[in-house]
């Protein structure tokens, strides 16, 4: 099993999840997050005055795949989430050792 947390541009949420949906992935967790890569930030103008905003708004997306769909998910994701452009984000895969689903105690990829 695998975990995978990607952290991606607001407006792609509906195209990386329906994307996920179609190869079998049945559920995610979705975090409004802020930070800032090799961009650094950017600056604005809000009336009349200029200021920098160093973190950017991104989401941070979770999902719990087994190992044979770990791949397909990254290439989904990584697909779905491309603008081309400074800020499209990462994804990081981990290995998960052990699930449990709380409500019927079935476990590891039954809890998926």
């Amino acid at each position: 099993m695998k975990l995978i947390v990607a952290i991606i541009k607001p407006f792609k949420l509906d195209e990386v999840r329906q994307g996920l949906t179609e190869i079998g992935v049945h559920g995610m967790t979705v975090t409004e997050v802020k930070g800032y890569g090799r961009q650094k930030g950017h600056t604005e103008i809000y009336r009349g005055a200029e200021y920098v905003v160093n973190f950017l708004p991104k989401l941070r997306i979770e999902i719990a795949v087994s190992t044979e769909l770990a791949d397909k998910a990254i290439e989904v994701i990584s697909t779905h989430a491309r603008t081309g452009q400074i800020g499209d984000g990462k994804i990081f895969v981990t290995p998960i050792d052990h699930a449990l689903r709380i409500r019927t105690g079935e476990t590891d990829s039954d809890a998926l």
